[in-house]
């Protein structure tokens, strides 16, 4: 199978407007922990600490384990996801069928095809997270170290800011809602 290489020129984010009301668990979890689409749909509910609001993903397309602190948001979506699935397995599952869902591809591509949103990928919800965390004043590498980057060339090109400033006010990446902004 061939893969259409990535423009890596262009920026990808959602802007704070950004909802898709039916599957917001889905996108809230991964626009405010920046995990992979494998690694989100991989999610099983004992890697899911409530209490140390932590996600501890054993392994990812790193091969390496990472720890995924949670904000609001992201404890939000976990619950929500939890309440509607059978209490063992993995945290999202089909609706119908009770199976475990292995992408966003039920629900994503129309999502964005409906909202008549151009080139834009479930990927781009984890450039989203960056983008927020820098724009929220983390530093460089704490942002690199969250979205398991062996590089800070790679999180600069995530974090990329395009022509607007960041907010130097240290809190999280909280997402809240509607537009999608492709640079």
């Amino acid at each position: 199978m061939t893969h259409r290489r990535e423009n890596n020129t262009a920026l990808r984010f959602l802007t704070e407007e950004a909802n898709w009301p039916l599957h917001l668990p889905e996108s809230d979890l991964a626009s405010n922990t920046g995990l992979r689409n494998g690694s989100q749909y991989c999610l099983t509910r004992d890697m899911v600490d409530f209490r140390s609001r932590m996600l501890n993903v054993p392994r990812t397309k790193n091969e390496e384990p990472i720890n995924v602190p949670l904000n609001d948001a992201a404890v939000a979506a976990l619950r929500v996801a939890h309440s509607r699935g059978e209490g063992r397995g993995r945290v999202f599952q089909s609706a119908k069928t009770g199976a475990p869902l292995e992408n966003g591809r039920h629900w994503f591509d129309d999502a964005v095809a409906e909202g008549h949103i151009k080139n834009f990928r479930w990927h781009d919800l984890r450039h989203t997270f960056a983008r927020r965390l820098r724009m929220k004043g983390a530093p460089l590498e704490d942002v690199a170290d969250l979205l398991g980057h062996k590089s800070l060339w790679m999180t600069r090109r995530y974090a990329a800011f395009g022509s607007q400033q960041a907010d130097t006010s240290p809190k999280d990446a909280s997402t809240g809602g509607s537009q999608v902004v492709v640079q």
